[in-house]
């Protein structure tokens, strides 16, 4: 995997050093993604800059050097991610086939015309697509993940484009001059891009403050939703689009700047598609899924440099182990991690899948302090305010695994795409309970609920063999009590802060931002079953903005490929083709993916209650954590800062520590903005 950076600044007069100086600081900002190889390419009369930072997976050699200028000369790329499938595409191009570089491009070339290889890097192949077929169609060919910068000298213009999915991140926008300053028009602005925003704030025109609309969404969310970033003016691209990029939008301001970024692949057409083609018979379906992701396992695991899998026991990551193990005439390495805490050790569990399966299997059992020892590392790792725990483990695991292996496989994006999450099975039964009450009568069940102390639901929950039953039935009333459906409902469960509005100090509301947000989550008119509309709208914003981030951040601080073969585009429709019931049968999640695993792991070692990828921190903020937790959450700093109202905070974090209330979550999120913020 590697990173890339680079900016376009068509207005400015810059010397080549300039360029090539500036952009290979942005690219050394993120070496920890490429610490292999770095490079610099400028078109100094244009303005425009490319950075790259390589880790090499294929082709080790300096054939695979980026920025790489393609064969006619035409287009140079930075690019990152893995194409999986480049192998059949070379093949495609070494047949005779007319050159179409697309509109305002050369004359086509002759009938014969073939490529040429100078190595064997997918970004080779990648660039001789683009000169044969124009970048749209390649991207359609291609199955794989990456983030892209492509400069078209004959046209003068750049293109972003980032995968299907978001696996990889791309960031853009601008920095410089500022409306009100300067000639006022905003023509000293310059376009900046890169993997991470290190990456840009490595410009020296970078000065961009933090935007309140989307620290208000990362309060909500736990992480920072696209195309938001935390910083004003720098956006996300998004997944599955391409964003065009001339003279003129790069030197417009961002609200001044006409376009912006293209689908070449939505989630929308994927459904629709689906429903069209959906599959009724069982047998065939457990079939085809059980080739599909075969293959995809088979393409993800080419590679230059040793590949290994993370296993945690579970359904996702078992099924993908299990099938990498099934092509390898060795076994394989697994890697898992586990933790000294009661109640948090799952590695047992993976150990026995390990041994089942005959894999070569690493576990790292970590004590309380190692844990601890990354919370300092994580505002560096991440970029931008993030608050999924879960980075903890996961940054663990990845570390563990870099000390054998270069790449490793994961089993993201199953409970996504094949319905995993308990909220898919038992949102439906709650609101079933509750849903046929009036709103006015349910929202004085809720209240009465509330009304009742937490210690008191506490004190009946022991007598029925409910554990923390009052803190439990608090946040459920919380979430039910002003909902009017089910999708009122999602977005209870999926909010940490509610009210986040009132709790961001000198917020604007931008009526744009927020409409883009809500656009790109809305599901299709035809999707009406709830569990469906929640693992759509699950797929476009929790998937890429928290889990894919996540581990991106995790394993590219190590150095480590990660790869997702559910994420295969043809296997996400392929899940779309699929009915409710062959996902979610009564209270059984993934049904389907599970028929697959069972033909090489006995259901004994797989089924038991599903168990999140967690660490005890609310245990560690009222014992280890309590003074870090403390000096981060004092009432005058936050009032000094002023972004947060520190009322609720300092209310939640009175509650948590007398063990009144259980508010890891919400207070894990304003940590992690504080402790990030201390970093700035």
């Amino acid at each position: 995997m590697c990173g890339i950076a680079g900016f376009f600044s068509p207005t400015l007069t810059q010397s080549q050093d300039h360029l090539s100086q500036t952009v290979r600081s942005m690219a050394f900002a993120i070496r920890h993604r490429g610490p292999d190889d770095a490079g610099a390419w400028v078109d100094t009369s244009a303005g425009l800059a490319l950075g790259h930072a390589r880790l090499a997976i294929l082709d080790l050699s300096a054939a695979g050097h980026q920025p790489m200028v393609g064969a006619s000369d035409r287009y140079v790329i930075a690019f990152n991610g893995e194409i999986y499938n480049h192998l059949e595409l070379r093949a495609e191009l070494e047949q005779p086939g007319v050159e179409a570089p697309g509109p305002g491009g050369p004359e086509p070339l002759a009938t014969d015309a073939r490529a040429v290889w100078r190595g064997h890097s997918d970004t080779e192949t990648l660039l001789a697509a683009i000169e044969r077929w124009g970048l749209e169609q390649t991207l359609q060919k291609c199955v794989g993940m990456f983030a892209l910068a492509l400069w078209d000298r004959n046209l003068g213009h750049l293109t972003l484009a980032r995968d299907r999915f978001g696996e990889k991140p791309l960031y853009y926008g601008w920095v410089g001059d500022v409306a009100g300053q300067g000639d006022g028009l905003g023509q000293s602005r310059t376009f900046v891009f890169g993997s991470e925003l290190k990456a840009l704030r490595a410009h020296p025109s970078f000065k961009n403050s933090i935007s309140r609309p989307a620290l208000a969404q990362y309060l909500r969310f736990t992480h920072v939703p696209a195309p938001l970033s935390i910083y004003e003016g720098i956006y996300k691209l998004p997944p599955g689009t391409s964003l065009r990029v001339d003279a003129a939008f790069a030197s417009k301001t961002p609200s001044k700047a006409t376009g912006g970024p293209v689908a070449f692949w939505t989630l929308v057409d994927a459904v629709q598609k689906g429903a069209r083609e959906q599959m009724t018979d069982q047998v065939e379906a457990v079939d085809s899924l059980h080739h599909q992701l075969s293959e995809a396992v088979r393409l993800q695991s080419i590679s230059d440099v040793p590949l290994g899998a993370f296993l945690s026991g579970g359904v996702d990551s078992s099924t993908i182990v299990a099938l990498m193990q099934a092509q390898s005439t060795r076994p394989i390495q697994t890697f898992t991690v586990g933790f000294e805490e009661a109640g948090f050790d799952e590695s047992p569990y993976a150990a026995a899948v390990a041994e089942h399966l005959g894999t070569d299997h690493h576990a790292l059992l970590v004590t309380a302090r190692e844990t601890l020892d990354v919370i300092p590392k994580l505002p560096e790792m991440y970029d931008e305010p993030f608050a999924d725990s879960s980075q903890i483990p996961t940054h663990l695991v990845c570390k563990s695994a870099r000390q054998n292996v270069t790449v490793a496989l994961s089993g993201d994006a199953g409970d996504e795409l094949f319905g995993g999450y308990n909220r898919y099975s038992w949102g439906s039964r709650i609101w079933n309970k509750v849903g046929w009450i009036p709103p006015e009568q349910r929202q004085w069940l809720g209240v009465a609920v509330q009304g009742v102390s937490v210690s008191a639901w506490d004190a009946l929950g022991r007598a029925v063999g409910k554990d923390r039953l009052g803190d439990r039935a608090h946040k459920l009333a919380s979430r039910l009590l002003n909902a009017k459906n089910l999708d009122d409902v999602y977005w209870s469960l999926v909010t940490e802060w509610p009210g986040e509005d009132a709790m961001v100090k000198g917020l604007s509301r931008d009526e744009s931002l927020d409409e883009m947000t809500a656009q790109r989550s809305e599901p299709p008119a035809g999707l009406t079953d709830a569990a469906e509309r929640m693992m759509f709208r699950d797929a476009l914003t929790y998937l890429p903005d928290d889990i894919l981030c996540k581990v991106d951040r995790a394993a590219m601080s190590v150095s480590l490929e990660t790869r997702v073969p559910f994420l295969d585009h043809r296997i996400a429709e392929f899940a779309w083709r699929l009915p409710l019931d062959m996902k979610i049968r009564g209270s059984e999640t993934k049904w389907l993916l599970r028929q697959v695993l069972y033909q090489y792991v006995p259901r004994s070692l797989i089924e038991r209650p599903k168990a999140g990828f967690g660490i005890p921190v609310g245990q560690w903020l009222r014992g280890p954590l309590r003074d870090w937790a403390d000096a981060l959450l004092d009432e005058a700093r936050i009032r000094r800062e002023g972004f947060f109202n520190p009322d609720p905070i300092r209310k939640a974090w009175g509650e948590h520590l007398s063990g009144q209330r259980d508010w890891t979550p919400r207070l894990w999120t304003v940590l992690m903005f504080q402790a990030w913020l201390e970093g700035q």
